[in-house]
């Protein structure tokens, strides 16, 4: 892998780090100090955020068709980057493969687009739906998971011109290409 230029050791913590979290959003009521949680699957009123039961007080997400959007759409995006990765390795490890590394481009763009709808429709459905701007006294606010969302997206915006843009220098990824000096001896 290292041979690829894919240093696994360094990001092997990010993927369980995404599914660990429990709420991308939580909402408060001062000064009673009620506390609601809500991830992409289920709300709850508990501080705790619950385990999604409706024995705790909690509400499906995917009883509505934009819950079930949001999470079809990140799905998607998820598997055309795994199906990315995958192509990844046989596009960066044989000199003959350069050719799918503006297609693996395109699709790490799709999988943007795919994210950056998923994470438009989440929060706008959802205060639409519960009505969160009906009450000024409610504090609605957005954990580090949302944001990780967004990051996550922006990376795979620079991916893909990162892939769309290598095939340009093909010569160098294959030793092809003289040497460049900065410095010239006269």
């Amino acid at each position: 892998m290292i041979r690829c230029g894919l240093a696994c050791e360094r990001c092997r913590w990010i993927l369980p780090l995404l599914y660990s979290t429990p709420s991308p959003s939580t909402s408060s009521r001062w000064p009673a100090r009620h506390i609601q949680t809500s991830s992409l699957w289920w709300k709850c009123s508990q501080e705790g955020g619950g385990s999604g039961s409706s024995e705790e007080g909690c509400q499906s997400l995917m009883e509505y068709a934009w819950g079930r959007a949001a999470a079809a759409m990140l799905f998607c995006g998820f598997i055309i980057l795994v199906i990315c990765f995958i192509l990844s390795f046989f596009a960066l490890c044989g000199p003959q493969m350069l050719v799918f590394l503006r297609v693996i481009g395109g699709l790490l763009a799709l999988a943007a687009v795919f994210q950056i709808i998923s994470l438009v429709i989440y929060p706008v459905k959802y205060t639409q739906t519960f009505n969160l701007h009906a009450n000024p006294a409610v504090t609605y606010i957005y954990n580090w998971a949302y944001g990780f969302g967004w990051a996550a997206t922006i990376i795979l915006i620079g991916c893909a011109f990162f892939f769309c843009c290598l095939p340009n220098y093909e010569d160098d990824l294959l030793g092809n290409a003289k040497p460049r000096y900065f410095y010239t001896s006269a």
